[in-house]
Parts: C-alpha cells; sequence; structure tokens
C-alpha cells in the first residue's frame, strides 16, 4: 500500500494538461501524461435488449464503432486514442460477452496498428453491480465474483486500463444527499466508501499485476456527479455539492493507495486533485460530455486533462455520421488546440483561459483553479486518516469560498451563504476521531439499508 503524504505537484504553474510527473506507457506506444493530450472515446448501443439472440449484432456493432472512429482518426491524422468499454449489466452478469466484445475489439485496433501505426488502447469498466440487491452483499457472493471475472477475462482478451465506478456507501449516501445530512454523507463516502475502496481495489490490483495491464481508477460518478446534477436542478445547494465533491477525492484516493496509476476515469471530476497528489495521468469530461450529461465545469474540466473524454454516447445516426464517430472529432479538435499551445509555449495561456472562463460562475467550478486544487489537496495529504482528511478538506474548501466571495471572486448567491457556514459549523461539531464519528453516527442510520459486517462495522 502506497501512502501519499505530500504532493507530487505542488506548484499550480506545473499543474497543466497533458504534463502527468509520471506518465503512464501502453502496449502500442502511447505516451500518456507526457506532453500529448489524446481522445478518449466512449460509447454505448442504443436502446436494444441483450439476449442471445441479439449478440452477434451487438458484437457487430462494436467492431464497427471501432472501424468507424479509427478510421477517422487516420483522416484527421490523429497520432493515437484510447477507447473506453463501460460494460452494460448484462455484459457484466455474463462475463463471456464482455470479454468476447473486447476480444474483438482489440483485433480492430491491433489490425489499424499494424496497418497504419495509430497507437490505442482499451480501457474497460464493469459495472459495479453489487448495488442490484438490496441490502448489497460488497464482499461476498455472485456480483462480486461476476464482476472480477469480467475484470480479469477482458484484461487477458486485450484490455489495458481496469476502471470501475464504484458504489460502496451509497446506502446511505444517496438518501443523505437529497436531505443534505452531511454527517451521513462522510458516513456514506469516507467510513463505509474508503473501506470498500481498499477491499475492492485489493482485488483489481491484483488482477492487473497477474495480467500484465494497469489498474486504472475509480471515480466518484455515482456520488458526486449525482450532486453535481441535483445542484443544477436546484435540487440541492451548490456548495453542498462542492462538499461532495471534495469528500470523493479522500474517497478516489484509496484506488491509487492500493496500487492504481492512472490514467484516472474520465467522469471522476475528483481527478484533478488527484492528479496534485499522485503525479499519476488523468481523463477528464467537459463541455464535450454535454451529449452524457450538463454540467458547470466545460472548460475548467479539461484545463489538467491527460486524456479528454466525452463521457458517452449512443450509438446512434446524425446529420454526418455515427454518434461515436461525430464525439471523436469533437475530441480531436479539442485535443489538436491544446496540443499546439504546448507546443507553442502558450499551454499555461490556454490553461488559464479555460480556467478564468468558468471558475468564478460557481462554488463547484471555483474548486478545480490550480491554486484551489493545490489547495486542498495539500490539506487532504497534511491528514493523518481518511476522517481527518474528509474534515480538513472540507474547512479548506469553506475557507477559499469565503475569501474569493468576500473578495468578489467568486459569485455564491445569497441563498447559498447560510449553507456554507453550515457545513462549516458541521464539521467542526465533528468528533476528532473516526472510532467517535462512528459511534455517534451508526445508532442514527436505518440498519436495513446496509450491512454493516460487509464494511467492517
Amino acid at each position: 500500500m502506497t501512502t501519499f503524504s505530500s504532493l507530487a505537484i505542488d506548484n499550480p504553474a506545473q499543474l497543466c494538461f497533458g504534463q502527468a510527473p509520471t506518465p503512464l506507457i501502453t502496449r502500442r506506444g502511447l505516451h500518456i501524461g507526457a506532453g500529448t493530450v489524446y481522445p478518449e472515446l466512449n460509447f454505448t448501443l442504443p436502446p436494444m435488449h441483450i439476449q442471445s439472440e441479439s449478440i452477434p449484432e451487438i458484437q457487430t456493432m462494436y467492431e464497427q464503432i471501432l472501424k468507424d472512429a479509427c478510421s477517422r482518426a487516420l483522416d484527421l491524422e490523429l497520432e493515437g486514442l484510447v477507447f473506453e468499454f463501460e460494460t452494460l449489466v448484462e455484459m457484466t452478469t455474463i462475463p463471456s460477452i464482455a470479454i468476447d466484445i473486447t476480444r474483438r475489439m482489440n483485433d480492430v485496433l491491433e489490425d489499424f496498428y499494424q496497418q497504419y501505426g495509430l497507437k490505442t488502447a482499451i480501457r474497460i469498466t464493469p459495472n459495479d453491480t453489487r448495488e442490484m440487491d438490496r441490502p448489497p452483499m460488497m464482499r461476498d457472493g455472485a456480483r462480486l465474483e461476476q464482476m472480477l471475472e469480467a475484470f480479469a477475462g477482458c484484461a487477458q482478451a486485450g484490455a489495458e486500463m481496469l476502471s470501475i465506478e464504484s458504489t460502496g456507501g451509497k446506502e446511505i449516501h444517496d438518501d443523505a444527499l437529497l436531505m443534505c445530512n452531511l454527517h451521513e454523507m462522510i458516513f456514506g463516502l469516507i467510513v463505509m466508501g474508503c473501506r470498500d475502496m481498499a477491499f475492492l481495489w485489493q482485488h483489481i490490483c491484483r488482477i492487473a499485476d497477474e495480467t500484465g495491464t494497469t489498474a486504472g481508477g475509480d471515480t466518484g460518478c455515482g456520488f458526486a456527479n449525482t450532486a453535481m446534477v441535483l445542484a443544477d436542478k436546484k435540487y440541492i445547494p451548490r456548495v453542498v455539492a462542492a462538499a461532495d465533491r471534495v469528500l470523493c477525492i479522500v474517497r478516489s484516493l484509496v484506488a491509487y493507495e492500493q496500487g492504481a496509476r492512472g490514467p484516472g476515469k474520465d467522469c471522476g471530476y475528483e481527478n484533478p486533485f488527484l492528479k496534485a497528489i499522485t503525479g499519476y495521468p488523468m481523463s477528464m469530461e467537459g463541455k464535450t460530455a454535454a451529449c452524457a450529461h450538463l454540467s458547470v465545469l466545460g472548460n475548467i474540466a479539461s484545463a489538467t486533462c491527460d486524456l479528454w473524454s466525452n463521457e458517452s454516447i449512443q450509438n446512434i445516426k446524425l446529420l454526418s455520421g455515427m454518434a461515436p464517430t461525430v464525439c471523436l472529432e469533437q475530441l480531436i479538435y479539442d485535443c489538436r488546440l491544446m496540443n499546439r499551445s504546448t507546443k507553442k509555449g502558450f499551454q499555461l495561456q490556454l490553461r488559464d483561459l479555460l480556467v478564468e472562463s468558468d471558475a468564478w460562475r460557481d462554488s463547484q467550478a471555483f474548486l478545480f483553479t490550480p491554486e484551489n486544487i493545490i489547495r486542498i489537496s495539500g490539506a487532504i495529504v497534511r491528514a493523518a486518516n481518511y476522517y481527518d482528511a474528509a474534515r480538513q478538506g472540507l474547512l479548506e474548501m469553506v475557507s477559499i469560498f469565503h475569501e474569493a466571495h468576500e473578495s468578489g471572486v467568486l459569485r455564491i448567491e445569497d441563498r447559498e451563504l447560510p449553507w456554507l457556514q453550515r457545513i462549516e459549523n458541521e464539521v467542526l461539531a465533528l468528533p476528532e476521531s473516526e472510532e467517535a464519528f462512528i459511534d455517534a453516527t451508526l445508532p442514527m442510520l436505518d440498519s436495513s439499508k446496509f450491512i454493516a459486517t460487509q464494511y467492517e462495522l
């Protein structure tokens, strides 16, 4: 287990797109984080049933998506790209489906590499199907075994990066987020989530070691991205969604402590903080992911990315072509601009424009300025444990927001200011130790929603 007690990037000027202290070199020669930003194309099926009769059509569709995308990449003189294969539920519960699709996809990519020198890699992201049962079995049972079988089989079939959107702690976090209950949000993400992350990522990193692949990283998508969407719809305050993001930094960091080496998965908006802490390259999504979800981080998300992703798009026909190919073209032009700015020596100027176009408009976006990433990441790594890291990260966030709002740098609506003060007061009132926090909070939770022993509680 690796412990991150200091920052890999402690100077905001060194936190920029395309550059990571510890780049990743893939089998076909992509150097991720070594000066070039590459697209990461994410795609899924159109609405259709996944059953034995439709499997041949599905296999052909995935092959054709990659053929079309690679052909367009060559037309636009792209050097390389990453494809993310996010499995659908049936592909995780029946791992042979995902494994066969991965093998077919890898064969397509190998052909393009051998014929044209196009450098590519596959990221495999199985579903965390453990949450399909309530209360879920997090450490035992068929769901876990199927998921790990999908990881191992897809890695052997050609997938090179292993990622997941794991769900440990959602049993408590979901309702807590809707009620803006900070105590239970912390319990779900930090007490339960970090324990589950340590358990799950030991398995994923072992599979990566055994198959010669890379453990890519986890994402708080089901937590803080949900909070971001709820805040955008005005169901919860934006400062509460920002607090959830800070908690997800602590939770997602556990994967890297267990051995993950990036690139962190695109929908982990906590990834810039993890890049500052670990030095590993990260994938991000923003304005070019509007096909999948809306956000307030459209430009600033790309300021520190090493892979730039569209999140996910269904394989449907648009006027110009199939939607995944259309998304890839958009990503290519985004990456081309970033890479040209690097070659011309203007990368920091472009980074700052991307930051400044979003940062002042929303407290969630303001977290992602390079200076604030360094401040919050520093508070987290200086903490004694996960629980303390959550407290210190939240207090640093509150200080940043107060300072910026009072100076006029950040716009926070009047109705949100009491919520910001409430977050500060509640964090300051938390028990000093995690043990005391657990003892005080556990009896207040609905014990029918989760199995305490599955979280070592």
